[in-house]
């Protein structure tokens, strides 16, 4: 059928508000596949532009071809505008208005929301204003609340089990290269087997994916996991183990053995790297004595370390002795020790666990994997999130051209794609606002952790998503970053930011929500 031409402006403006709704999902939601890998300097930020826009579309395209009818039919009830077409249009227009203004709003403010929530609240907004509350599906919009908790939380914690688990294993190990590499193969393995469930479980209806039974998803999923895990030790880890060598090697030779007679060591235990004097007067083996003077904090603690001028320190794995230059020790780490100090020993030790995750070995580890990962969810926020954030401008499409409420023809694939060409631009354009937050300014990100994240969070997804649970994406990464930051460090976490996030999470459904429910007012009576 034909749009009638009464409709054709809310059909014309639904199209330019959607592609600046994709706009401001592209600075603000893809922010979540892209930025850690490049807080962790794993990816550049033009690089991570370049396949987001390439992995984002082909998502949206291949599995976001079946749009999800929660968002479109499910949050309200559709059936009680029938014979009132026009009023669902104007309120799905009103939904996409309102969204689009809390998105951008966002972004602004450097503040990583869910664009799924956001819709959510727009939808349930502009539903109040024209039929009241009683189509609205509250258990869900509950389910929605409940989430803001759940998600950071479930997420946080099998991220952290993941982190400890890799730290246990290799970073707190002196042959972190050996270690690494023999674990290399399971880590791609679990990669590619996790990813491959969550897009071919009532995958794409356009690749029939939908139509492989749940045996066979799991076949092809552990297959194509061992699969990867062969062809990794056979090729890659030989191809790495001399890559990193050569790597080692030559910043080693341009590095020396440092300046002025100082000469770099590693110990194990606390993983800090020390500068130690050379000569420096050892401390005898004996228990530690708290009389004497405060004296500064050391500059690092590991087996030995110094306070930058003089002195020595040792190390246990309760206690830190500091002894000065004049025989005095001083227990670091007792009630005595001041915050300030106490700070200083932290911070510290911080560095030093930087240091380590930061070596050109584990880097070159984690690096790929971190990629690969970023670019699986790149691809399925294309299908998934996407498709929801777009979802009103087909509910449009399909009302208009159909003139009924039940919108039952298939998505156009251009939608989709439009969609996807939008959220690229606002990528590219705008998106480092919300990368810098969550992969810079929120907590200090490496490889090592930046992968653990990235799977911790794809795991929770994909085992909330089949079990029903509606969670964010933005949550479970926020979550992860939070918990492997406060594992890493208490220092290592900017908690006032995580506070506002926080906030803006809370305040995004009732924002959107008013925002639409004013324009919806604004179409209903002006109109």
């Amino acid at each position: 059928m034909e749009i009638p031409s009464e409709w054709l402006w809310i059909v014309i403006v639904s199209f330019i508000v959607s592609f600046v709704l994709a706009f401001g999902i592209g600075a603000n939601d893809v922010a979540n596949s892209f930025g850690t890998s490049v807080g962790a300097k794993v990816l550049t930020l033009v690089q991570a532009c370049i396949l987001g826009t390439i992995f984002e579309i082909a998502g949206a395209v291949l599995i976001g071809y079946k749009v999800s009818d929660t968002i479109r039919k499910g949050i309200i009830d559709v059936r009680p505008y029938n014979g009132t077409e026009d009023l669902l249009l104007l309120g799905n227009l009103s939904a996409l208005s309102g969204s689009c203004l809390w998105l951008m709003i966002a972004t602004f403010l450097r503040l990583p929301v869910s664009a799924t929530h956001s819709i959510v609240g727009a939808t349930v907004g502009f539903s109040l204003v024209a039929k009241g509350a009683d189509g609205v599906g509250w258990v869900k919009l509950g389910m929605i609340v409940a989430s803001w908790f759940i998600s950071p939380l479930a997420s946080g914690i099998i991220t952290t089990l993941l982190f400890m688990f890799v730290r246990k294993l290799i970073l707190d190990k002196e042959n972190q290269l050996k270690r690494g590499l023999i674990l290399l193969p399971f880590f791609y393995g679990i990669t590619i087997c996790i990813n491959a469930f969550s897009i071919f479980h009532d995958g794409s209806t356009l690749l029939h994916f939908n139509k492989i039974p749940l045996y066979g998803v799991f076949v092809l999923s552990i297959g194509l996991g061992v699969l990867t895990a062969v062809v990794v030790r056979l090729f890659v880890v030989p191809w790495q183990r001399k890559k990193i060598k050569n790597e080692v090697l030559a910043i080693k030779q341009e590095e020396g053995e440092g300046e002025g007679g100082e000469k770099k060591s590693l110990a194990s235990g606390l993983d800090i790297e020390i500068v130690v004097p050379d000569p420096v007067e050892k401390l005898q083996e004996g228990e530690a004595s708290t009389k004497g003077h405060k004296l500064p904090a050391v500059d690092v603690i590991n087996g030995n370390a110094t306070n930058g001028s003089a002195g020595y320190a040792k190390a246990t794995d309760t206690a830190k002795v500091f002894t000065d230059p004049e025989g005095r020790e001083t227990l670091l780490g007792e009630k005595e020790l001041d915050e300030k100090d106490d700070k200083k020993v932290e911070m510290d030790m911080q560095k030093g666990r930087d240091e380590i995750e930061d070596k050109p070995e584990t880097k070159q580890l984690f690096s790929f994997l971190q990629i690969l990962t970023a670019i699986f969810g790149s691809f399925a926020h294309g299908g998934n999130d996407v498709s929801n954030a777009i979802a009103p401008l087909v509910a449009v499409w399909m009302i208009a051209h159909e003139q009924s409420v039940a919108q039952k023809a298939p998505t156009p694939i251009w939608v989709l794609f439009y969609g996807g060409v939008g959220i690229s631009v606002g990528l590219c354009v705008w998106g480092r606002r919300v990368i810098k937050t969550m992969g810079e300014d929120l907590s200090k990100i490496t490889p090592s952790s930046g992968f653990c994240i990235e799977i911790g969070a794809a795991i929770t997804v994909l085992v909330a998503s089949k079990l029903g649970i509606p969670i964010s994406t933005t949550h479970c990464k926020v979550g992860s970053i939070v918990t492997v930051g406060r594992v890493r460090s208490r220092s290592n976490v900017d908690w006032s930011l995580f506070r506002n996030i926080f906030i803006a999470w809370i305040v995004t459904l009732p924002a959107s929500g008013a925002f639409s429910a004013v324009l919806m007012a604004i179409f209903k009576y002006a109109l």
